[in-house]
């Protein structure tokens, strides 16, 4: 028989790392999100909606520094889709010949533009506080998800106090200087889907997540298949040494 330990190894190697070590956001309920787990993948449909949420709601604000309009192909937009959304966006190029830079319609092989020049104007234009970019956010936390899931959903009340400050809960000093991003309706999405606050929290979360690790699923299933292999190869060695052990007792 394999020694205990052996199966240890291997319940440890299988078991979601997310069961052996969680960390509990404050809050309400989260949604199960399809990409946690080992056989995780993303939701595409989400991925695509919370695209529109991004670019809708949140891009005025945050950058995706490491994102390029061609990834998108990855969560389904068709080539036809990516050149369109690509060229709405108008990017800074250059220089020219006259050692000018200019602006041209955005191409595929761009980068998601920033929204603001530098650090010091997004700062002038919030508040003081400059927004972060959002292309590794949710790693950014223990439990990114459901952090940044909580944190949109999680807002009391629309109005700020005298210091500029919004009430939420969730942000570790209880007040932040994000006003709440989504109100209900705020985004008429293509497919039919309910435009609440939930519903784009979780869309949004789907398509940062997907953002941070696009190999995320290629990882897995590489991760499975060596898994397989060692487990394999484990009861292999076991059962031959067991035979040459016999052999030498006789």
């Amino acid at each position: 028989m394999m020694r205990a330990s052996t199966f240890l190894w291997i319940f440890v190697c299988l078991l979601p790392l997310g069961a052996v070590c969680r960390h509990v956001v404050p809050g309400g309920d989260v949604p199960k999100w399809k990409f946690s787990g080992i056989f995780g993948t993303f939701d595409r449909p989400a991925v695509q909606r919370g695209y529109q949420v991004y670019r809708e709601v949140c891009s005025s604000c945050h950058s995706m520094k490491r994102l390029a309009f061609r990834n998108l192909r990855e969560v389904g937009f068709s080539e036809a889709e990516v050149k369109a959304i690509a060229g709405s966006y108008t990017v800074t190029d250059g220089p020219n010949e006259s050692g000018d830079m200019f602006e041209r319609p955005g191409i595929p092989s761009d980068y998601f533009p920033r929204p603001f020049p530098n650090k010091e104007a997004a700062a002038a234009a919030n508040n003081g506080a400059n927004p972060p970019d959002l292309s590794l956010m949710i790693k950014a936390r223990h439990s990114g998800p459901d952090y940044v899931y909580k944190l949109l959903t999680s807002y009391q009340g629309a109005d700020a106090d005298e210091n500029g400050l919004y009430a939420n809960p969730v942000f570790s000093a209880g007040r932040i200087a994000m006003a709440p991003p989504l109100s209900e309706g705020l985004v008429g999405y293509m497919d039919g889907t309910e435009a609440s606050i939930e519903n784009m929290a979780r869309d949004v979360v789907n398509f940062l997540q997907w953002a941070a690790e696009p190999e995320m699923e290629a990882r897995k299933k590489l991760g499975i298949k060596v898994v397989v292999s060692l487990m394999a190869g484990t009861v292999l060695v076991t059962m031959v040494n067991r035979r040459l052990w016999n052999m030498l007792r006789k």
